[in-house]
């Protein structure tokens, strides 16, 4: 038996995480165009004729953007918090809907699924944790800052997926208008790589044998630099660090990463 993990995309052109037991599969996010996602499963060798669910983090169109024709095509239920179904437009292709409720946990097949909030300027955002046969995911994009209660939810997995999303001097000197760059950085916009740093150093328990860097900005982050920053960061903990440390991309999934 064994839990497996990819993300098939991240950033702010589109998102989708893969979750899947060798019984229950789940698409994290659909901010892929349908035929995109299709393509990216197929490179991962993963079937798109046996999903379980899609589960929606917020109604932002970098995670939805390929929704409703997914969820047409694969035929699965839907799971958000009502307040981000009333702000998504489904359309009649989409399939049936299940609401959740940040804080409280359900299940899919043989994985524990727990949403939880964060600050980000959605109407109802969450990240989530998944657990199955003793091994534990976290996905955790799209915050301001890092709260306690992403602190205490994050603690014990075994693949941690983690934002990343910006170098603060060059968001500064970059191209966004000022009223961009002050949401990007205000405390429910996104985690810079210092914000990440602070996180890896203090508060990460080090327990993940792989932490994968996600959701870099395109305009305002160089991998490079979020990869040495948490590598920075990581020298410095007293004690636990992951086996590996990776970095989603836009363009292209990472590699499946195997658990169990």
């Amino acid at each position: 038996m064994s839990l497996r993990v990819c993300v098939l995309a991240s950033g702010s052109k589109g998102n989708s995480t893969l979750v899947a037991t060798e019984k229950t599969c789940l698409l994290l996010d659909a901010g892929l165009s349908r035929r995109e996602t299709l393509a990216r499963l197929a490179s991962v060798k993963q079937s798109a004729d046996n999903f379980d669910a899609i589960l929606i983090s917020h109604e932002h169109s970098d995670h939805v953007n390929g929704l409703r024709v997914l969820a047409g095509k694969l035929k699965v239920p839907i799971y958000a918090t009502e307040a981000t179904r009333e702000a998504v437009s489904w359309g009649p292709k989409a399939g049936p809907f299940e609401t959740i409720v940040p804080g409280q946990k359900f299940t899919v097949g043989d994985i524990e699924i727990t949403p939880f909030s964060i600050p980000h300027d959605a109407v109802d955002p969450v990240a989530f944790t998944l657990e199955s046969q003793g091994l534990k995911v976290g996905v955790v994009t799209d915050l301001g800052y890092v709260h306690e209660v992403v602190k205490q939810r994050v603690k014990g997995c075994n693949c941690l997926v983690f934002e990343s999303n910006h170098d603060l001097d060059m968001l500064k000197v970059g191209p966004y208008p000022w009223h961009v760059k002050q949401r990007v950085m205000s405390r429910h916009g996104h985690l810079s790589n210092l914000a990440t740093a602070g996180f890896l150093t203090e508060d990460f328990d080090g327990a993940a044998q792989v932490l994968i860097l996600a959701h870099l900005s395109e305009t305002n982050n160089h991998p490079e630099i979020a990869r040495l920053t948490a590598e920075e960061a990581l020298a410095l903990r007293a004690k636990g660090h992951p086996a590996a440390l990776h970095l989603a991309s836009q363009s292209a999934p990472t590699k499946v990463f195997y658990f169990g």
